[in-house]
């Protein structure tokens, strides 16, 4: 699953980790958190080295995605450990299997992806940094922790629903019916920084915003007493674990009035 490009476009020599011998879960495996952060949608630009055209692994060859817009599969997803925790992943970062990020074999690096147990339900969004997995009938590789939070470290596998999620670049003050719902489809989820009388102001703070990398900033034009009230918020966003994952965030960067919000 990592790799190695000799030449871009050309034959590339991969490793599968969940195909190989030696594979295991970290030392301190009791100690790693159920609930780790979800990733944070971002746009970011393709890896250079990441995304041939086509690549062939044991006889069989892939064919790199274009876009990983509307992407959805059902399948199996499996986990790599301590084999490969430290080693260069395809799209160049250092695989390290406490952070919430997986293995696709076609999908273009990075991308986003919400992975959801089909049997317990649980969700998560995992940012697809490498190549993998290439075991028969298996779709996704995750991280352990990312394993460890959907429920599957144990198990070693599981049947899962992989769709992409992505930031989006949302023009302001558009209609929020063209949005898409969040998770069980009670509304909107927002993380809200402040609400102004005055536009500029909103203007002000949400450029602010995006020039600290926040992409899908928007300006809620709206009325309170018949006067218009235009509230600066990020999102939608596709969980509310995303969404404290942005509001910590926020916090870190001195935003202490951001706040979580659902209409």
């Amino acid at each position: 699953m990592l790799m190695r490009f000799f030449l871009a476009g050309l034959t590339v020599t991969l490793l599968s980790s969940c195909a190989s011998r030696g594979d295991r879960e970290p030392h301190d495996a009791a100690s790693v958190p159920s609930n780790s952060a979800d990733a944070i949608p971002q746009n970011e630009p393709k890896s250079r080295y990441g995304n041939p055209t086509s690549y062939e692994v044991m006889g069989k060859r892939y064919y790199v995605m274009a876009s990983s817009a509307g992407y959805q599969q059902k399948g199996i997803a499996s986990w790599y450990g301590t084999k490969f925790h430290g080693r260069r992943t395809s799209s160049g970062e250092t695989y390290d299997m406490y952070k919430m990020t997986a293995a696709h074999k076609t999908l273009p690096i990075p991308c986003y992806v919400q992975v959801t147990n089909l049997a317990n339900n649980k969700k998560i969004i995992v940012k697809v940094n490498d190549r993998g997995p290439f075991h028969e009938g298996r779709i996704i590789d995750l991280s352990y922790a990312a394993a460890k939070k959907l429920g599957i470290s144990d198990t070693g596998t599981g049947k899962v629903d992989v769709k992409t999620v992505t930031t989006g670049h949302l023009p302001l003050n558009a209609d929020k019916a063209i949005l898409p719902k969040t998770q069980g489809g009670d509304g909107f989820i927002y993380v809200q920084l402040g609400a102004f009388g005055e536009a500029d102001n909103a203007e002000t703070l949400a450029n602010e915003l995006r020039n600290n990398d926040f992409k899908t900033v928007r300006v809620h034009r709206t009325t309170k007493n018949r006067r218009p009230l235009y509230k600066v918020r990020i999102g939608p966003m596709p969980t509310r674990d995303v969404a404290y994952s942005v509001l910590a965030r926020l916090t870190q960067k001195g935003q202490t009035s951001a706040r979580v919000v659902v209409d």
